[in-house]
């Protein structure tokens, strides 16, 4: 684990561990990618505040994101999540994400739309900034990825 050693205080004079931040990252993250139980997803999650920033000014709440792994856990088999590079500042955490597993049935919420599988194993490669409350709770999630490359591997149309 690569976060820094720094607490951060919260409002009422509470530290958040950026230990317990990155512990709590992780766990949502393989919740969302692998499956748990809806409740189990729902605790890392200011579910009513939530928003989601990716590229191209798409913006979205929580139960958007929520059915977005939906998707993913009924397209691929075999699916893994893995951090890398994880740095931790305040209420704020970054790292390196790879999600992958193999494309074994339709894809409904890609990047181009429903897409049909085409059984080869695919590697979504991401760079995430997360924000927490005081709670530990995600509330704000930006992501930076490389769309074409994720399309590539789906076998979308186009170059």
């Amino acid at each position: 684990m690569n976060a820094t050693t720094q607490v951060t205080t919260r409002a009422n004079g509470v530290a958040l561990d950026p230990a317990t931040l990155v512990a709590r990252l992780k766990k949502a993250g393989e919740a969302e990618v692998l499956g748990a139980e809806q409740a189990e997803i729902d605790s890392y999650f200011d579910t009513k505040r939530f928003r989601f920033h990716a590229p191209d000014g798409f913006d979205t709440d929580f139960a958007a994101l929520n059915d977005y792994f939906k998707a993913v856990r009924a397209a691929f088999d075999d699916r893994s999540i893995r951090r890398g590079i994880i740095v931790v500042q305040g209420n704020t955490v970054a790292c390196q994400t790879w999600i992958e597993g193999t494309f074994a049935r339709e894809f409904t919420q890609s990047p181009a739309g429903p897409l049909p599988p085409n059984g080869k194993r695919v590697v979504f490669d991401l760079i995430n900034i997360f924000r927490f409350d005081e709670q530990g709770r995600m509330v704000e999630e930006w992501v930076r990825t490389d769309y074409r490359s994720f399309l590539r591997q789906l076998g979308a149309p186009g170059r």
